[in-house]
C-alpha cells in the first residue's frame, strides 16, 4: 500500500472514526467494565455460564462490526473462523484428557491406529494458542486477498461467504476420523490442567471471557479511531476516489477482514471451554448468520453496540424459549424485525440519538435564565 497522501476524510454519514472523544470512550470502557464486575455478585451460576457463553459471541461480533460497520463487508460466513479457533481448542482439550500414548475414542472407532499428523501440535497448549489466532487469520488473509483484488463486493462477497461456511460444515461432518463428524468433539473437562467442573471454575472462565473482549474492543476502538480506521471508513464510502488517491484497497479491507477472523478465532476457542462441546452445528451457516444479527441488533457500526446486541440477543433467545417453548423463534424474530425497522443502527444508534437529544437540549438556553432576566433594565420602558 502506498501512503504518499494523508487518509480521505471520512464521509459525513460515516458513523465514525475519530468522532469519539477520549472522555466518552473511557466512560464507556468503564461502564463496561463495571456492569462485567458486578455481573458475578447478581447472577447464579447458571445465568452466569449463560452470560459467558454470549460474551464469547460478543468478542465475534466486536470484530464483525469492524469487518461489516466500518470496512462494508457483509460476512455470512465468520462461523468458519469461530469454527476454526474452537476445533483447534478442542483438539488440544480431547488430547489433553487421553491417556499418554493413547487415541481419543472416537478415531479408535473409526479405525486409526495412530493420531493423525495434522492433530500432533494440539499437544502443545502454547501451539494450540497460537493456531487459534493464527490460522483464522491465515484463511481470511489468503481468501481477502483473492477475493479483493478482483474487487468482489456486496452481495457477491456475502454468497461467497455464505458458501463458504456451508462447505466448511459438511466437511468437518465427512472428515469423521479427524473432527468426530456431526457429533463432533465432546467430553473436554480439563485446560490448561485445571479441572473445569471443579467448584468456581465458571467464574474464572467468565473473568477470563470478559477480560479477552474488554481487550478486543480496547484494541480495535483504538485502531478504528486511528488514520486506518479513517482509511478503512472512506474505502467503504467511495473505493475509486480511494484508489485515486494512491491507495490500495484491497490491503485495507484484507487487513479489516483478518482482523475480523481473528476476533471470531479467539471466540471460537473460548467458545469451548465454556460449553464444553463444539460440533458442526454450532458453526455453519445458521451460526453465521446469528452472528451478524447480533452485530445489526445492537448496530453495526458501533463496536460495543455489536457486542451489546450479542448479550441482548442470547439473553432474549433464553427469556424467549424459557416462557414460550412453542413459539420463541417467532418472538426472536419479531423483535429483530422490529429494531431493524425501528431503529436501523441497531440499539447503538438509539442510545445515540438519546444522548444527542439530551446534549442539545442541555445546552439550550432555559427561558427566563438569561441576564437580567425577570428585572427591569434602567433607562427602558417596561
Amino acid at each position: 500500500m502506498t501512503t504518499t497522501h494523508a487518509p480521505p476524510p471520512a464521509s459525513p454519514a460515516a458513523p465514525a472514526a475519530g468522532r469519539r472523544t477520549v472522555p466518552s470512550a473511557l466512560l464507556v470502557a468503564g461502564a463496561a467494565a463495571l456492569a462485567l464486575a458486578a455481573a458475578p455478585l447478581l447472577l447464579d451460576e447458571f445465568r452466569l455460564g449463560l452470560l459467558t457463553r454470549y460474551l464469547c459471541y460478543a468478542i465475534a461480533a466486536v470484530g464483525i462490526a469492524v469487518a461489516w460497520g466500518r470496512g462494508g463487508m457483509l460476512t455470512l460466513g465468520h462461523g468458519v473462523f469461530f469454527g476454526i479457533g474452537a476445533y483447534a481448542m478442542a483438539a488440544h482439550m480431547t488430547l489433553a484428557n487421553t491417556p499418554d500414548g493413547g487415541l481419543p475414542s472416537f478415531m479408535v472407532w473409526n479405525g486409526l491406529e495412530a493420531l493423525p499428523a495434522l492433530w500432533v501440535p494440539f499437544r502443545s497448549l502454547a501451539a494450540t494458542l497460537a493456531a487459534v489466532v493464527l490460522l483464522p487469520g491465515a484463511v481470511a488473509l489468503l481468501l481477502g486477498w483473492a477475493v479483493f483484488r478482483r474487487r468482489v463486493r456486496g452481495a457477491y462477497f456475502a454468497i461467497l461467504n455464505q458458501a463458504l461456511a456451508a462447505a466448511f460444515a459438511i466437511l468437518l461432518v465427512g472428515q469423521q476420523h479427524l473432527t468426530g463428524g456431526s457429533s463432533g468433539l465432546t467430553d473436554l473437562p480439563v485446560l490448561a490442567g485445571f479441572d473445569l467442573t471443579a467448584p468456581g471454575a465458571g467464574l474464572w472462565l467468565y473473568a477470563l471471557v470478559a477480560a479477552v473482549l474488554l481487550g478486543v474492543w480496547a484494541g480495535y476502538s483504538r485502531l478504528m479511531d486511528s488514520r486506518y480506521g479513517a482509511l478503512l471508513v472512506a474505502v467503504r464510502d467511495s473505493e475509486e476516489r480511494v484508489r485515486f488517491l494512491g491507495y490500495d484497497p484491497t490491503w485495507v479491507k484484507t487487513s479489516a477482514y483478518v482482523l475480523s477472523a481473528v476476533a471470531a478465532g479467539a471466540a471460537g476457542a473460548l467458545f469451548v471451554p465454556v460449553t464444553g462441546i463444539i460440533t458442526p452445528a454450532l458453526v455453519g451457516v445458521i451460526p453465521s448468520i446469528q452472528l451478524v444479527l447480533m452485530a445489526a441488533l445492537g448496530g453495526r457500526y458501533s463496536l460495543i453496540g455489536a457486542a451489546v446486541g450479542a448479550v441482548a440477543l442470547g439473553a432474549a433467545e433464553t427469556a424467549f424459549s424459557e416462557t414460550f417453548a412453542g413459539g420463541w423463534l417467532y418472538l426472536q424474530g419479531a423483535l429483530f424485525v422490529a429494531v431493524i425497522a425501528l431503529a436501523p443502527r441497531g440499539l447503538a444508534g438509539l442510545a445515540e440519538s438519546a444522548a444527542a437529544a439530551v446534549r442539545r437540549r442541555a445546552s439550550a438556553a432555559p427561558p427566563g435564565a438569561g441576564p437580567g432576566a425577570g428585572h427591569p433594565v434602567p433607562g427602558r420602558k417596561a
